[in-house]
């Protein structure tokens, strides 16, 4: 992990009276998009576990199987040094605020173990969540529309921790070289053949500026061997009589 220390443990994603099987999927996914494998539940409404969860996960399911579930915050949270608890709302709030961003950082730094708390969907945190966590973490939002979704919630803090942290990029499919010239040709004069019969270069005297106007569009997308490949096929399969 780039610049973490030794002992730096990925945050614990703690999720407080969940009422949606869906929700607790969702934000398994968004977890694990992002490197992090371990949630723990506090009294989800629905018990645990949810078959709604599953599907919902679209294949985390390392992090719902290994899912703990707990009857307050207090026990989800005990073993955990710093506890950071998510609100849109700072009014009275009497503890430091952080960003996503600077909490990540600063759970970075820290050899113990942290976690970030996330409320119930409709209400979020209450005032007795917020007071065992000695920071909270909240966004600039909207004041109009401050209606975070569970999983959009999760994702800012799991995708900001995720910055200091060697994640294996998705593989990007390489890119096929142009194709020979000849093969350009090729279907140049496949096309060329097929619209003269039809009078497309007429009168005679356009047909030269004609012919190296299509050649110029056709050379533009710098074309590779499978492109003109399938583009001869459609012009095959258009020269070819209609079925009865």
């Amino acid at each position: 992990m780039t610049g973490l220390p030794p002992t730096a443990l990925p945050p614990i994603i703690v999720l407080v009276r969940p009422q949606l099987g869906e929700n607790i999927g969702k934000a398994a996914r968004a977890m694990l998009n992002f490197g992090l494998i371990r949630l723990r539940l506090v009294a989800p409404r629905d018990g645990w576990p949810n078959p709604s969860a599953g599907p919902a996960a679209a294949g985390a399911d390392i992090v719902l199987e290994q899912a703990e579930v707990f009857g307050s915050l207090a026990e989800a949270v005990a073993d955990c040094s710093h506890v950071y608890a998510t609100t849109v709302r700072k009014r009275g709030v009497t503890k430091p605020v952080m960003t996503p961003e600077a909490a990540a950082r600063t759970i970075k730094a820290d050899a113990a173990q942290s976690a970030i708390v996330f409320g119930p969907e409709r209400s979020g945190l209450d005032a007795d969540d917020l007071a065992l966590a000695r920071t909270i973490i909240t966004v600039p939002i909207n004041p109009e529309f401050g209606s975070l979704n569970l999983a959009q919630a999760v994702i800012l803090c799991a995708y900001e921790w995720s910055k200091h942290v060697d994640l294996v990029q998705p593989t990007v499919e390489e890119l096929l070289p142009p194709a020979p010239q000849e093969h350009l040709d090729g279907m140049l004069q496949q096309l060329t053949a097929m619209l003269e019969p039809l009078g497309y270069f007429e009168p005679a005297k356009r047909a030269p500026v004609t012919r190296r106007t299509l050649r110029s569009i056709l050379t533009k997308p710098a074309w590779n061997h499978l492109e003109i490949r399938t583009f001869r096929g459609v012009l095959t399969t258009l020269s070819r009589k209609p079925r009865p």
